[in-house]
């Protein structure tokens, strides 16, 4: 259990000692990422993929068969019945744009069951004191938040909502984004769309899968989701995809995004590709991998924090269905340093000091540290949080736990040499 010379030597014992004893984590992890990497493999095989399938194509797209079965191969690697996987689609928020303005229409209700959802995606539904052009809310759909209950779905509360509320289409966000809480469950997710269909059997169940794909053995879609949504430079692309998004769900529903995508009665038939698509297929099967390599680096992360007194969430013992790790400074000081560390053992623009600034959106500063590959890339290691009490980093991705291993004892390190910390 090796780690780098150059952290002071009462770091590197400390860190050995807290590794030693994650055996059993890790091995769960491991398990996890067997059992998806034979579905993800199996899904290649079923639909024969060749080398023929990474050709490029140009102008409408007529017939592109790399585009047409890399949508098979992703429906079967995430249980569902049909998908739709584009280079088009620009991050995960335009993911599920293009998943909300496919399967709603004028008159129609959307009920939030996970509470206020991610800052990004507000201007979509149309939450807020302003409603924009080409928002839900300015083409009459309505939208309903359920607040959550002791940070889970209120499934009182739900049923009561589906009894006044009426609903045309229910939606669920899987992580947390920047509120202190866990990612939703598989169990929860289950508990929740049994709630839902004992009410209301028809109506639309639409899932934020972003942050979870592959975190456990089956997906959401597996448990009656019926649509859900991501972005290929988080979980699914492994850390090769580099852009994109999918939509993935039942066939008649995800038919209808299509058409919203590009043209009604044309839809999935158009849209051609002039770059490889190999960094797609093989981005999908090396994701499996790469989100276990990340759940180990949040585990780390999460025992070393806690030996040391901080909060975290997840705990280091909790099942993690999202690649997220919190942690909870004690000062804006020793958050600082911790992102400005993470940039600074990162692979791409290390020189590069992170400082907390105005963001759209927010109203404290926030640092975000993140030196990757691709732009914006969440599977790749990063941290960022706004700076304001109580000090919550949010952590996440990391393609090699070697590299979050020593990305991660330097920046303990740094707040150890700083004063910041004691051991």
């Amino acid at each position: 259990m090796s780690f780098p010379d150059s952290i002071h030597p009462k770091v590197a014992d400390f860190f050995r000692k807290t590794e030693s004893e994650l055996s059993d984590a890790y091995s769960e992890i491991d398990a996890v990422s067997v059992s998806v990497t034979e579905r993800v493999l199996n899904s290649f095989r079923k639909n024969r993929v060749s080398a023929m399938h990474f050709y490029p194509s140009t102008g409408y797209g007529y017939d592109d068969a790399a585009r047409d079965k890399l949508d098979l191969v992703y429906a079967d690697a995430l249980q569902t019945e049909k998908a739709i996987v584009s280079p088009q689609i620009a991050s995960g928020t335009h993911a599920l744009s293009l998943m909300l303005y496919g399967i709603s229409k004028p008159g129609d209700r959307i009920l939030i069951a996970s509470g206020t959802p991610y800052d990004t995606i507000h201007d979509v539904f149309g939450i807020g004191n302003t409603i924009l052009p080409h928002s839900l809310a300015s083409l009459s759909i309505a939208t309903t938040v359920l607040s959550l209950k002791d940070d889970r779905i209120d499934l009182e509360g739900l049923e009561e909502k589906l009894k006044t509320c009426d609903p045309s289409i229910i939606y669920l966000q899987r992580s947390r984004g920047y509120s202190w809480r866990n990612a939703l469950s598989l169990d929860e997710i289950e508990e929740t769309v049994k709630t839902i269909r004992k009410h209301l059997p028809n109506v639309i169940i639409a899932l934020d899968n972003c942050y979870g794909e592959f975190t456990q053995k089956i997906e959401p879609s597996a448990l009656g989701i019926d649509i859900m949504a991501g972005s290929l430079i988080k979980n699914p692309g492994g850390g090769l995809a580099p852009t994109g998004g999918y939509i993935a769900g039942k066939a008649d529903l995800v038919r209808l995004v299509a058409d919203r995508m590009t043209v009604p009665g044309i839809g999935r038939e158009i849209g051609s590709y002039a770059g490889s698509y190999i960094p797609f297929y093989q981005g999908l099967f090396l994701a499996p991998h790469v989100v276990a390599q990340s759940k180990k680096t949040a585990v780390l992360i999460a025992a070393v924090f806690e030996k040391l007194g901080f909060e975290t969430l997840p705990s280091k013992s909790a099942l993690r269905n999202d690649i997220v790790q919190s942690v909870r400074f004690n000062t804006a000081e020793q958050m600082i340093s911790f992102c400005k560390s993470v940039q600074s053992f990162s692979p791409v623009d290390s020189y590069v000091t992170p400082e907390p600034s105005d963001m759209p959106g927010y109203s404290d500063k926030v640092i975000m540290a993140a030196g990757t590959f691709i732009q914006g890339s969440s599977i790749e290691w990063s941290a960022d949080g706004p700076i304001r009490p109580p000090y919550t980093c949010y952590i996440q991705g990391g393609l090699t736990y070697e590299h979050g291993k020593i990305a991660f004892s330097h920046a303990v390190d740094d707040l150890y040499r700083n004063g910041l910390i004691t051991l």
